[in-house]
C-alpha cells in the first residue's frame, strides 16, 4: 500500500535499546517509559483530518515498536514502507536527538521523499532544523493540520515546487531556506478530532496492524484517555513551554482557545464505548469561564457517565465547583500541580498564586464532595528554590495529610524538571532575571545532552539556587523523605517502600559511578558504562515511586475488545462511503484553505 503520510513517532535516544543511559525519574510521574514512547495527540488529529478527504495516513509509533521488541529492526520497517511523504514530530524537547537520526533513517532509504517536522519544539527551533539535509520542511505552529493538507496538496503537483503561499511553512530549495510568515493561527479547534481516537481505531482495522500505532507500552491493559480542552492558556508560570507569553511567542496565539462542550462531551461518549479506564480532561476547564463549565458540567449530568472524569485544577476551587462536579458525574479524580510549599515561590512561578490554607480548603472541600482520589504534584528545580525549600514540600504534605484526616484519597509525588528547561519558556527567555543558567541553547546542544551517561549530565539548567548536583540530592533526599511518609501513614505498602527506597539508594550509588567513569580517559568511558547498563535499566523506571501509584482503579483494566471491534467495522464503512464521494467528487482535498482563519502578526 503507497501511504500519502505516514507518521513516525521517535524515541528519545535512537538506539536507546544500546546505549547506557541512567535517566533516573525524569518519567516517573507520566504515562510513558523514559523512550516517552507516548506520541503528540496532534498526530492522531491530523491523520483524522487528511483521511477526510480521501487521503491515507499511517502513524507508526517507532518508539513503542523499540520498546516492546528488543529486536525490531527500524531499519527494515521504513525501508519496506512506501510513502508520499513523511512527519515526525519533535514536539517534546527529549526527542531531540530520536527525530533527528529517524530522520536520517528515512532520507538513507527514501532519497527523494519529503521528510516534514512538526510540534511545538519544532516550531522554536525551526531555522536549525530545516538545515539538517534530511529535513525538507517544517510545519510550524500549534494546529497544523490544515497545513499539512496543503502542503501535500502541493507536493501532488510536483510541476510547482514554490510553497511560498502555505502559511507557518519553514522550507529550503536550492541552498536557499525560506521562513514564510506564521499568519495561521486556529480559531476553532472544534474542526479537528484532538485525540483522533475514531482515527486510531480505524486505522488499525483498515491497515490491519495492532502494533504501530499504539499510543504507549501497556495501553491495551491500562487504557487511559485524554482530551485537549485548550490550546493556549490563561496562565504564564515561568517554567512552562505551554505558558501564555510562550504560545504568544511560539505560535503567534494570543488568547487561549478552547474546545466547545459539545465536541467534548461527543468525545466522552464514544470513548466510553470501547473502556472503562478514566478519562483525562487536559488543562483546567475553568479557563473557559463560568458559562462554558456550566455548558460542560450540565452537559456531563445528562450524558449518563459511566467512566471516570479526571480534572486538572490550576488554581483554588470553592464549594460550588465541587458540588457541580460531584453532581455531573458519578465518579471523579482531580490533579494539582503545585510545584512548590513556599507560597512566595509559587506566586513567582504563576500557579497556584494562594495560601496554603487555601490550598487544604481546596482539597478538604473535594473530599466532601466526593472525589474519589487526589493527586498533588510537586517540582524540584522551579525558580527561586534552594534545598530547604524542596525538602519543605514533604512536609507540607505532612500537614496536607493531618489536615485532611489522613484521608487515603489523597496522593503525594515529588519528581525533578528535568532534563530541560522548556524552551519559549519565560524562565528560557530570560533566564538571568529569573535565576537561571542554562547549558543548552540550540537544538544541537539539547541533541547532545540527550547522550550523557545520567540525568545529572542531560539537565539542561541549573539554577542560582542549585546546581546541577544539588538538583539532584534534593530531588533524592525528597523522594526517600515522602516515601518515608508515605509508608508511615499506610499510604503506600512495605513491599512498595522497599523496593522504592531500594531504588533510590541504588541510583545515587549509580550517579557516583558514573561521574567515576566521567574522570576516566575517553576511550575508558564506554566500556565501563556497559558494564552497569544492565543494572541501570532496571531502575530506571519508577525509581521514586511506585509503578502502581498513579493509576486508577477501574472495573476492567483492558480496552474492551469486541466493542473496539465493532467500533472499527462501523469506522471502515464509513470510511468506504467517504472514498466514494471522493471518488466522485464530492469532496475535495484541493478545496481546502486557511484564509479565513487568517491572523495578521
Amino acid at each position: 500500500m503507497i501511504y500519502d503520510l505516514v507518521l513516525l513517532h521517535p524515541p528519545t535516544v535512537y538506539d536507546f535499546r544500546k546505549e547506557m543511559l541512567f535517566t533516573g525519574p525524569i518519567s516517573d510521574v507520566v504515562p510513558s517509559s523514559p523512550v516517552f514512547e507516548m506520541y503528540p495527540i496532534g498526530l492522531t488529529s491530523i491523520g483524522d483530518y487528511l483521511e477526510r478527504y480521501g487521503l491515507k495516513v499511517k502513524i507508526i509509533n517507532i518508539a513503542n515498536r523499540m520498546l516492546l521488541n528488543p529486536k525490531f529492526d527500524v531499519e527494515k520497517k521504513i525501508r519496506k514502507l512506501k510513502a508520499k511523504a513523511f512527519g515526525i514530530d519533535l514536539h517534546w524537547l527529549p526527542h531531540a536527538h530520536g527525530s533527528i537520526e529517524l530522520a536520517k533513517i528515512v532520507k538513507k532509504y527514501h532519497p527523494n521523499t519529503p521528510v516534514m517536522f512538526g510540534g511545538l519544539s519544532s516550531t522554536y527551533f525551526h531555522k536549525e532544523l530545516i538545515k539538517y539535509f534530511f529535513v525538507d520542511f517544517v510545519v510550524r505552529g500549534d494546529t497544523t493540520e490544515k497545513l499539512v493538507l496543503l502542503l501535500l496538496n502541493r507536493l501532488e503537483n510536483k510541476k510547482n515546487e514554490d510553497f511560498a503561499g502555505i502559511p507557518n511553512l519553514t522550507w529550503k530549495r536550492n541552498g536557499t531556506y525560506y521562513y514564510n510568515d506564521l499568519t495561521y493561527v486556529c480559531e476553532n479547534l472544534d474542526e479537528f478530532e484532538i485525540p483522533g481516537y475514531r482515527y486510531i481505531i480505524g486505522s488499525v482495522f483498515k491497515y490491519f496492524n495492532l502494533l504501530d500505532p499504539l499510543p504507549y507500552k501497556g495501553w491495551m491493559q491500562y487504557p487511559n484517555t485524554a482530551l485537549l480542552t485548550s490550546k493556549g492558556c490563561t496562565h504564564n508560570c515561568l517554567i512552562c513551554g505551554g505558558s501564555k507569553d510562550a504560545y504568544l511567542q511560539n505560535c503567534n496565539r494570543k488568547k487561549i482557545l478552547m474546545r466547545s462542550p459539545k465536541k467534548l462531551l461527543e468525545d466522552i461518549e464514544f470513548i466510553q464505548r470501547f473502556t472503562r479506564a478514566p478519562i483525562f480532561l487536559l488543562n483546567d476547564i475553568r479557563q473557559g469561564g463560568k458559562a462554558y463549565v456550566d455548558e460542560f458540567l450540565c452537559g456531563l449530568e445528562k450524558l449518563n457517565v459511566k467512566d471516570e472524569i479526571v480534572f486538572e485544577l490550576f488554581h483554588y476551587a470553592d464549594d460550588e465547583f465541587f458540588k457541580r462536579l460531584q453532581k455531573a458525574v458519578p465518579k471523579y479524580s482531580i490533579e494539582l500541580t503545585l510545584e512548590s510549599a513556599d507560597e512566595d515561590l509559587r506566586r513567582l512561578n504563576g500557579k497556584f498564586v494562594c495560601s496554603n490554607d487555601k490550598i487544604i480548603e481546596t482539597l478538604k472541600l473535594a473530599l466532601k464532595n466526593g472525589c474519589s482520589k487526589i493527586d498533588l504534584f510537586f517540582m524540584v528545580g522551579i525558580p527561586g528554590q534552594n534545598y530547604e525549600s524542596a525538602l519543605r514540600n514533604i512536609e507540607f504534605c505532612e500537614i496536607i495529610h493531618k489536615e485532611c484526616g489522613e484521608d487515603p484519597r489523597l496522593s503525594y509525588f515529588v519528581a525533578p524538571l528535568a532534563p530541560f528547561l522548556d524552551p519559549a519558556s519565560p524562565a528560557f527567555e530570560n533566564p538571568d532575571l529569573y535565576g537561571y543558567k542554562k547549558f543548552c541553547h540550540s537544538l544541537e546542544d539539547f541533541r547532545k545532552a540527550m547522550l550523557q551517561p545520567s540525568w545529572k549530565y542531560m539537565l539542561s539548567y541549573e539554577t542560582t539556587k542549585m546546581n546541577r548536583a544539588e538538583i539532584v540530592k534534593a530531588t533524592y533526599d525528597s523522594a526517600l523523605k515522602l516515601n518515608q511518609f508515605k509508608y508511615d501513614h499506610a499510604i503506600i505498602d512495605v513491599e512498595v517502600y522497599h523496593e522504592v527506597k531500594e531504588k533510590i539508594e541504588k541510583s545515587v550509588e549509580f550517579l557516583d559511578k558514573i561521574d567515576e567513569i566521567m574522570l576516566l580517559p575517553g576511550d575508558e568511558h564506554e566500556s565501563e558504562l556497559a558494564k552497569i547498563k544492565e543494572e541501570v535499566e532496571i531502575i530506571n523506571r519508577h525509581s521514586i515511586c511506585g509503578k502502581n501509584e498513579l493509576k486508577w482503579e477501574v472495573n476492567k483494566l483492558f480496552a474492551n475488545l469486541p466493542s473496539l471491534t465493532l467500533i472499527g467495522f462501523e469506522l471502515l464503512v464509513k470510511d468506504l462511503v467517504k472514498r466514494i464521494k471522493c471518488k466522485l467528487g464530492k469532496i475535495d482535498r484541493y478545496d481546502v484553505s486557511v484564509a479565513s482563519n487568517k491572523v495578521e502578526n
